[in-house]
Parts: structure tokens; sequence; C-alpha cells
């Protein structure tokens, strides 16, 4: 029998919240909310998103997405969901790699300095997730949702806007990603956990403090 005819809708369920939240797309999930939260960044030149929009989806997004096959077809990968620590040591290295050349990027754009910090500091986490990773299995997907979570925090706390609806959606999209983490056993609850204060408190750090 099919291993796919045994998974439960619960399964299902998780991998498409796996997928929707995958760590590649957390940074422009997080663009979105700055840039349509209520606060001065929403009043941005539309040119001025639209660049920095398009330098995240390429650089962050499409590229790493454009690697996994060449991995995968060189026998680096076994499988695109990276379940095991040691194959997720390129893609996570280069994905770093990416994240501080978009920061190099934007840094010659004048652009507000949050969205600046921002996007260095989902650079630096992308290092510091990659440098756990040597080591031991971190949740890269939970680090996204503590990322996600403390860009709405720092942005209320910032911008001096209470913005209670963006933070119980990110604390409610973060709680299903936990446990879609946790119910396909690609992770224990450490690693789950440590992987969501390591992603909020490095871009709280960044963020707020600098």
């Amino acid at each position: 029998m099919n291993n796919e005819d045994n998974i439960t809708l619960t399964d299902r369920l998780a991998r498409i919240l796996s997928f929707i939240f995958h760590p590649l797309f957390m940074p422009l999930y997080g663009l979105v909310i700055l840039m349509s939260a209520p606060t001065f960044l929403k009043y941005l030149p539309p040119a001025a998103k639209r660049v920095l929009f398009l330098v995240v989806l390429v650089n962050n997004v499409l590229i790493p997405l454009l690697l996994l096959p060449f991995l995968k077809m060189r026998n680096f990968i076994s499988s695109y969901h990276l379940e095991d620590r040691r194959e997720r040591i390129i893609p996570t290295l280069t994905a770093s790699m990416l994240y501080f050349t978009t920061s190099f990027i934007v840094l010659r754009y004048q652009i507000p300095f949050f969205l600046k910090s921002f996007i260095f500091a989902t650079a630096v986490l992308s290092i510091v997730v990659s440098m756990i990773n040597f080591w031991w299995k971190i949740s890269i997907h939970a680090a996204g949702a503590g990322a996600l979570t403390a860009t709405v925090s720092s942005l209320w706390v910032k911008m001096y806007t209470p913005l209670p609806w963006y933070l119980l959606a990110a604390l409610v999209a973060s709680g299903f990603i936990l446990a879609a983490r946790l119910k396909l056993n690609s992770h224990d609850p450490l690693q789950v956990w440590t992987g969501y204060l390591t992603g909020f408190l490095i871009i709280i750090l960044f963020v707020l403090l600098i």
C-alpha cells in the first residue's frame, strides 16, 4: 500500500501549513505586515515597496528554491523536506549568504532605517540558525514564526501604534506552525521552542535595540 494512503487529514493539514509558512516565505510575510500596518511605513512610495519586495523575492525565495533541484540532482540532499540535519547545512548557509547580500543591496536605498534593521536582523537570524544546525537540529519553521511575532511586536513598540489584531494573527499562526512541526515529528518540543525563542529574540534585539 502506498504510504500516502496512510496519511491522516491532520498530517495533510500539517504539511500544508508547513508549506504555507515555509521559512523562505516568512521575510515576505514580514514585509507585507510592515508595509500594510497603519504606520508611516504604509505610505512609502509604491516604487520603493516594489523594489524591496522584488529584491527579497528573488534573493531569498526564488534563488534558494531553484537551488534545491540542483542539490538533489548532485545528491547533496535526499529530499526537499530536508529532514536530515546534515543535509540542511548547504541550503541554510547559502540562504544566509543571500540574506546578507540582500542586506547590502537594501542599505544603498533611501528607505526607513526600520526596514533596513528588519532585513539585517533576518540575515543575522539566518546565520545563527545555520550555525546551530551544525550541531543540533533546531526548528527553522519555528524560528521564522518567532521572527514574525517579533516583527509585529517591534513595530508596535517602535512606532507607538497598537497592533492587537496583527499580533493576535501572528501568535495564532505561530501556534499552528509549531503544532504542525510537532505533528509531523519533524522536531521535538525543545527544538521547536528553541527555534521560536531564537527567532523572536534576534529580531527584537536588532530591530528594537539597534
